[in-house]
């Protein structure tokens, strides 16, 4: 009967856990949801269900300055930047996880170091590199920019996963006489599914979400992206604080980051090299 009893409080108390971190991390996002179908003084008073709700904020957001610009402007920044960072790395990640040559381990090393400086470090040098090739203001200096923290971060998570990968593949097709290029394409990209998915939604979440290059190298705000077309929304006077616009801006941006976790979860947690080797 006691080891009964604990039992049972252990797995109380375990649910008492993980119910009060779902509240903590699914409370906010709701309480932004709430907020954003409020306006005037109701802003201000503590409802968990608006008493009216209205879409008001999410109408005034597009019309009152180039929104849906902004999400394109996020789209095809994040997403050349996650399809870039996923093919450099996919090709470096196979040599360096399987060709044996000298330096490899520095090598390894020396992308990880880059990846460790703080964005305001090299802040000053990339913004007179992107000035002097000509693409401030440009999607594609927000493209070039960006590379700098995904590509260090595929490569070592794309490197990891392939050396896990059995080696057996890797000798049946130099028997067969397939070239490292044959191997990477025909042999290992297929069975890279997941991890590529993980490392590429990574990349474009992290892209999508960038807020110090896109505020430093744009200009107009029809360049901008919409970390930065947020942060930027005002109100009608110098003192009023638009909140319900902001958390109508936030719910618009975060709702295509939630769908593709749900689109892309079935892959991430699929089999990684299921049915690779048989025998």
């Amino acid at each position: 009967m006691k080891r009964g009893a604990a039992r049972l409080l252990r797995r109380l108390l375990f649910a008492v856990l993980v119910l009060a971190i779902v509240l903590y991390t699914v409370f906010p996002f709701y309480w932004a949801v709430v907020s954003s179908l409020k306006s005037g003084a109701a802003l201000y008073t503590v409802e968990f269900l608006p008493a009216s709700p209205s879409l008001d904020n999410y109408v005034a957001v597009f019309r009152g300055q180039p929104f849906g610009r902004n999400i394109l402007n996020s789209v095809l920044v994040a997403g050349s930047v996650a399809l870039v960072s996923l093919a450099l790395a996919a090709s470096a990640a196979f040599a360096l996880g399987r060709v044996s040559f000298r330096g490899r381990a520095t090598l390894l090393v020396v992308i990880l170091g880059v990846s460790m400086f703080p964005q305001v470090a090299v802040l000053s040098g990339l913004f007179e590199l992107i000035r002097a090739l000509g693409l401030y203001n440009n999607l594609l200096g927000l493209s070039l920019s960006y590379l700098i923290f995904t590509l260090p971060f595929t490569v070592w998570v794309l490197t990891t996963f392939i050396r896990e990968l059995p080696i057996e593949l890797e000798e049946a097709a130099v028997i067969d006489g397939a070239t490292p290029w044959i191997m990477l394409t025909r042999i290992f990209l297929p069975l890279m599914g997941p991890a590529l998915a993980t490392t590429g939604l990574l990349a474009f979440i992290a892209a999508w979400n960038e807020f110090l290059f896109a505020l430093t190298f744009t200009l107009t705000d029809e360049m901008r992206t919409v970390p930065v077309a947020i942060a930027l929304i005002t109100g009608s006077s110098r003192f009023e604080l638009p909140w319900g616009r902001i958390m109508a801006a936030s719910i618009v941006v975060t709702v295509p980051l939630i769908l593709l976790v749900l689109v892309f979860q079935r892959r991430i947690v699929s089999g990684l090299t299921a049915g690779a080797v048989k025998g």
